[in-house]
């Protein structure tokens, strides 16, 4: 009986097994922001990610203990307190529900894949349709012309026009500068030179 207490403690092994599994950490470059709990953005990129924590490469370091916000192209907005400092960022414990921790964790196995299947180029799940899609689009030489945007992402937009830029090419959506990354019937996608800010991320946005 004796033995048999000693040896009761043995099954949640796996269970912790698992949870380390299910919080690997993913080598993965998502652009991004974060805002420091003084209130100030600046852009960022991941270096590696899981459920539970990630690792910034970022301009400004804010102290450990501190709260940031961040948002993620792929994966939204998620919270967290800055855990460690690095070579040329800092680290985040991330605060998130269960359903949030698993929703990252099917996106970064996506992201972590894409390349290696072969798959096709994803499209972010947080992307809007603006409330006045209609914008005008300026080209480098100056010339204006009149579009429509499909929908928007933190990142990037895609664009409904007739007229087709050369991929590449430097324009701007609005006040928004970016590149023409590719074409698709009807129109092609911009990819932003900066994301855009988290709090202006929305519907009613103007670009």
């Amino acid at each position: 009986m004796i033995e048999a207490a000693r040896t009761a403690p043995s099954p949640p092994r796996p269970a912790r097994s698992a949870d380390q599994r299910r919080h690997q950490r993913v080598p993965v470059a998502i652009l991004g922001r974060y805002m420091l709990a003084d209130r100030r953005e600046f852009p960022c990129q991941t270096i590696d990610m899981s459920p539970g924590g990630v690792r910034l490469t970022c301009s400004v370091v804010g102290q450990i203990g501190e709260r940031v916000v961040l948002y993620l192209e792929h994966i939204g907005r998620i919270e967290g307190i800055i855990s460690r400092h690095t070579a040329g960022g800092f680290a985040v414990h991330l605060n998130a529900t269960p359903r949030k921790r698993d929703k990252i964790a099917s996106q970064l196995t996506w992201l972590a894949n894409r390349e290696t299947l072969g798959l096709p180029e994803g499209r972010s799940h947080e992307r809007l349709v603006p409330t006045h899609p209609g914008v005008t689009l300026r080209l480098d030489s100056g010339r204006e012309i009149a579009v429509r945007i499909i929908d928007v992402s933190m990142s990037g937009a895609a664009i409904a026009s007739a007229t087709m830029p050369a991929i590449g090419a430097i324009v701007s959506v609005g006040r928004t500068p970016g590149r023409i990354v590719r074409y698709f019937e009807g129109g092609f996608g911009v990819q932003f030179l900066l994301p855009i800010s988290p709090d202006k991320f929305h519907d009613g946005m103007t670009l």
